[in-house]
């Protein structure tokens, strides 16, 4: 019997181990991001509610009833309201 070869230890394949973990994790989280789970909304976000000031303010705004400026005074006090930091637009001044 060759005992030497046991007694020499593990070997290099030893560090293939890790690598197979690794590319394990790569796949699973690979496959993941592929079915959308990524994008989805989690229990840890409130659902979007389409019949928010906000929501409908946008609506508006996106199908022309409400010009720019019309928007920006609008909600401005209604983020003001719901306690949100209100942002100009670029080139009206304030925080940015």
């Amino acid at each position: 019997m060759n005992t030497l070869a046991h007694a020499a230890g593990p070997g290099p394949w030893i560090f293939f181990v890790p690598l197979v973990w690794a590319a394990v994790v790569l796949t699973v989280v690979t496959v993941l991001r592929r079915a959308g789970l990524r994008g989805r909304r989690g229990p840890w976000r409130p659902p979007v509610d389409d019949r928010s000031p906000i929501a409908v303010l946008g609506r508006r705004f996106a199908s022309g009833e409400i010009d720019e400026e019309e928007y920006w005074r609008r909600i401005s006090v209604l983020e003001e309201h719901f306690g949100r930091v209100v942002t100009a637009p670029p080139g009206k001044g304030g925080p940015v």
